[in-house]
């Protein structure tokens, strides 16, 4: 086994990558212009799964090379070494979804100015002066479908809607809980008791749903506004034996979502199009590459899936693998 080969195996092991626990893609060498490099938010997610099987039918189609990394955790401290590992090399673009939108601010900009092309995916940054292009859902519109369906599954009964964040300063979650307040306000009949954050462990979700049980007895329906929030909140309603009694809204279609909604542990889902955010990401990271026309900030789809009209729209169901 040559030198070269051991270095870069023992580098594999020092990262997490999505879906299989360690560096996915191929590791060519520095400077690499015909190479793009994903970092998702965190590993082993179907939302990042979806993402990365449109990332890599894209860039395949088009003759780059691949490289997809990922934190353990939707947390900056451990995508931050990800990135800097990914600036040695020098792709000719880094898709990433940041998972700060301040603290990953100073490592983008080392790769900006390295040459290295940023578009976000999912999550941006609060300096909108550092990524090219950004692709993302409507969020903000994704927490106002959210309250809009919550507000037709209720009707006119009265009561208590609680919102379940990830953490502060997750710009995607942020936009989701503003808009569901905003939208919650046109109905009188529900009474939004506030927000409250998780640090993305569906363990601390499941608690905080306990607790608002405990404090408000007529709480009739729950915002969970990404996956693990969602299986958290899942997990308390049933727990409390309140499953089917309090709807439970969430965001993201994975397959254990899927399920619970199937099953009636959760009555909808505002399901993204992540497979269209990998592609669009590509093939904007790409025109910037070679000087094309690049658009700065591009929308994709959002659904409200119910029992009675999911199997209608599969084609959202986020995958495990590609």
């Amino acid at each position: 086994m040559s030198t070269r080969t051991v270095a870069l195996l023992g580098a594999a092991l020092l990262l997490t990558a999505c879906g299989g626990g360690g560096q996915i893609g191929d590791t060519g060498g520095s400077g690499d212009g015909k190479k793009v490099v994903l970092i998702p938010g965190v590993a082993a997610e179907p939302f990042y799964i979806s993402m990365e099987c449109g990332f890599r039918e894209a860039a395949k189609a088009r003759g780059y090379e691949v490289d997809v990394q990922a934190p353990a955790k939707f947390d900056s401290t451990l995508q931050t070494p990800i990135v800097t590992g990914v600036l040695a090399n020098k792709p000719g673009a880094v898709l990433i979804a940041p998972t700060d939108d301040k603290a990953m601010a100073g490592p983008l900009k080392q790769l900006k100015d390295a040459g290295i092309k940023v578009v976000e995916v999912d999550t941006k940054l609060e300096d909108t002066s550092i990524a090219s292009s950004t692709i993302s859902s409507d969020n903000e519109q994704g927490g106002q479908l959210a309250a809009q369906t919550l507000a037709r599954l209720t009707g006119d009964k009265p009561g208590s809607v609680l919102v379940l964040n990830t953490k502060a300063g997750t710009s995607t979650t942020d936009a989701r809980a503003r808009g569901f307040e905003e939208e919650i306000t046109k109905y009188p009949n529900l009474k939004y008791v506030g927000q409250q954050y998780t640090d993305n462990e569906p363990d601390q979700a499941a608690s905080k749903v306990t607790a608002t049980l405990a404090a408000n007895p007529d709480l009739i329906g729950v915002f969970a506004t990404n996956l693990n929030t969602g299986e958290g909140a899942a997990t308390g309603l049933r727990n409390a034996g309140k499953t089917g009694v309090v709807n439970l809204i969430g965001f993201d279609a994975s397959p254990k979502q899927v399920q619970d909604l199937r099953g009636g542990a959760v009555q909808a889902l505002i399901a993204q199009d992540p497979a269209a955010i990998g592609r669009i990401g590509v093939e904007q990271a790409i025109a910037a590459i070679e000087g094309g026309a690049v658009k700065r900030d591009i929308e994709t789809t959002l659904l409200a899936l119910t029992k009675a009209d999911m199997d209608a729209n599969e084609k959202y169901f986020y995958k495990q693998q590609c």
